[in-house]
């Protein structure tokens, strides 16, 4: 599929937009990022012979930024771009060229999935880091439950059948409607759906990966993709605390701040309990971030059907975390 040509937005674009007033937090982030570098990721998105030709790739990632950091469905991000100059501003989409409908939205975000939406989350990560905002002083992990987007299937009631194995059949059964989702428990409480892991720089609160699971992950087993070995202190909560992980952070030379865990046959000293309370105060600092991501991102729960879909989502909602906080706390460190 050819790529439509879009012209560069002409001198009536800047006056409209200099009289309507502009963004100033997308215009800042417009200046810090290093667009070119997105471009070439997004290369390989061309291609096909059929069909309209295709808006480029950059405008159309672009407009799911602004997706992102609005909670905005498809139909209300079309919407937006027709009505908001700023929008458009950002995009580069001149007031004579046609807006993007839901459905063309649709289809990129289709096309872009987990794999690569992820790649661009770690260059503009790389980005913030070479410009010296991202100090690495320490890492904080942990995370978060997000409710399926669809109903929790019902959990039947009496004794199941026993499954080939002869062991007893779960009474947490998968949703055909989002086969992809899971159970799990949680303060004695069961949810349904997917479950947010997250990693974030002490100092500058940017998020330096993100990954998405089933809810029946354990936290514990994607802690260590989550850990650099370029912080001087990981913090975690007790979740995370085994022999093995703190071997390892001792062989990286990186200090642990993860909180231990008591068991039955070796309950916690007095010593260790007070070492959790002090480090309880530094942990919590990252639970923020999942606020943001839920009630300011739009994800109370899960925003599509599938893994992918909403790996996909939540990757660009942790990198417009990222931007915003870039571009307006960026002039207070240099």
């Amino acid at each position: 599929m050819s790529e439509r040509q879009i012209g560069q937005l002409s001198f009536a674009d800047e006056v409209v937009a200099a009289s309507a007033g502009g963004n100033e937090v997308l215009d800042r982030v417009s200046g810090l990022v290093d667009w070119s570098s997105v471009e070439k990721l997004l290369h390989e998105l061309r291609g096909g012979r059929m069909g309209a030709p295709a808006y480029p790739a950059l405008l159309m990632f672009k407009a799911l930024l602004l997706q992102r950091w609005y909670a905005l469905s498809d139909p209300a991000l079309e919407e937006a771009l027709k009505d908001r100059l700023s929008f458009r501003r950002f995009v580069g989409l001149p007031l004579s060229e046609a807006i993007p409908d839901h459905s063309t939205l649709w289809r990129f975000r289709e096309a872009l999935g987990p794999e690569l939406s992820e790649r661009i989350f770690l260059e503009i990560g790389r980005q913030i880091e070479r410009s010296g905002f991202v100090l690495k002083q320490g890492t904080l992990i942990d995370a978060s439950l997000v409710p399926s987007a669809v109903n929790a299937p019902k959990r039947p009631d009496g004794p199941l059948p026993p499954d080939a194995s002869g062991r007893p059949a779960s009474k947490l059964v998968r949703s055909e409607l989002d086969p992809d989702a899971a159970w799990t428990k949680k303060d004695g409480r069961y949810y349904f759906g997917y479950k947010l892991h997250a990693a974030m720089d002490k100092t500058s609160r940017i998020i330096r990966r993100v990954i998405v699971t089933a809810a029946n992950i354990n936290d514990s087993q994607e802690a260590d993709r989550l850990i650099f070995g370029d912080e001087k202190i990981v913090y975690a909560d007790k979740a995370y605390d085994s022999k093995e992980r703190r071997q390892k952070l001792t062989l990286l030379g990186i200090r642990n701040g993860i909180m231990r865990r008591g068991h039955r046959s070796r309950p916690l000293t007095a010593a260790e309990g007070r070492r959790n309370q002090r480090l309880a105060k530094h942990r919590g600092a990252i639970e923020p971030i999942f606020n943001l991501f839920k009630n300011v991102h739009g994800f109370g729960r899960a925003r599509y059907r599938g893994l992918g879909r909403n790996a996909c989502a939540l990757t660009l909602a942790a990198l417009a975390i990222n931007l915003k906080r870039w571009a307006t706390c960026s002039p207070m460190l240099t």
